[in-house]
């Protein structure tokens, strides 16, 4: 396959919010009747912009230019950084691919069952939620196999049935929401396929065909729509593993396992995750914000990724 084909069409989604946006702030908080918890599953870290989305972007001029365009999906807001006169960047308002029995929504999990809709993305995209950068110059074969088909970067876990229920059941350790989000679309792909996938997805930038998640949505269409209602994170999500096991399952994609040199997931209120990206030089890493980091946390954060990438953009105004 024509991989210089390939590289003209392959397109850039990100979710981004500014959850400091008092507007925003006002209308989630009379969505869901109470103020931002301090819960994994919904907490303000979840939610708050720490310019995270300029970096990455710069990232992305820097070390993916092949890219052919960027969208970035928001809820009726723009970063007032962006230029959004560039002809690579589109922006999505939530109301343009989500039908209104979801709206507002403040849950990722749903959201992403919607990229598929976004009007002109191409075939082949990758996607990102704004915290997600390139350390390292990639090219298309990078996320797709010459085959054209997705490269699915995933984390070991052998055994995580048993795993996970010897935790729960034995300890006495409940499981996540997150975990058990992503558990909930195993068992779908179990049931229907019949093969389970242990292996969890690295949280980095992944790579997707359009065609195979509409694919996923329409087999498990009765257990999607039920989560609709969901505006906020639920313990019965659907989590968007749905469609790396689907493509697994069907052989449409490529399962890579990775190790910290190729993905890793900085947690930023902890200083020696920043050691290991020195240390590692992974290819793609991630700067996860958590109910467990601080507003100085917050400022280390933003510290390094201005310092990693101090040059602005074409995309900032």
């Amino acid at each position: 396959m024509d991989t210089k084909h390939i590289s003209s069409e392959i397109d850039m989604v990100y979710l981004w919010v500014n959850g400091n946006d008092p507007v925003w702030q006002a209308k989630r908080n009379a969505a869901v009747g109470k103020p931002v918890e301090r819960l994994a599953m919904n907490c303000e870290g979840r939610y708050a912009d720490n310019d995270e989305l300029k970096y990455s972007l710069r990232s992305v001029e820097m070390y993916a230019p092949w890219i052919r365009r960027i969208f970035i999906v928001t809820d009726n807001q723009v970063p007032e950084w962006l230029d959004t006169s560039n002809p690579k960047i589109q922006i999505v308002d939530h109301s343009e691919i989500m039908p209104a029995e979801c709206l507002p929504c403040f849950n990722s999990c749903i959201i992403e069952h919607f990229l598929c809709r976004i009007p002109g993305l191409s075939e082949r995209f990758i996607y990102a939620n704004d915290d997600m950068y390139i350390n390292r110059p990639v090219t298309p074969e990078t996320f797709f196999a010459p085959d054209g088909l997705p490269i699915m970067r995933l984390n070991r876990r052998p055994f995580r049935k048993l795993v996970l229920k010897f935790r729960e059941k034995v300890l006495g350790r409940k499981r996540s929401n997150y975990n058990r989000t992503i558990q909930i679309a195993a068992e779908l792909v179990e049931k229907r396929y019949g093969k389970y996938f242990g292996a969890k997805m690295h949280h980095n930038i992944d790579s997707y065909l359009r065609s195979d998640l509409a694919h996923a949505e329409e087999v498990f269409k009765e257990e999607i729509e039920r989560t609709y209602g969901n505006h906020v994170r639920g313990t019965d999500d659907v989590q968007r593993s749905l469609f790396t096991y689907v493509a697994l399952a069907e052989k449409r994609a490529h399962p890579r396992y990775v190790t910290q040199r190729e993905s890793l997931r900085v947690h930023i209120q902890n200083e020696k995750h920043y050691g290991k990206l020195a240390k590692y030089n992974p290819i793609l890493f991630c700067m996860n914000d958590s109910e467990f980091a601080t507003d100085k946390d917050r400022v280390r954060a933003r510290q390094f990724m201005e310092s990693r990438f101090p040059n602005p953009s074409q995309f900032e105004k």
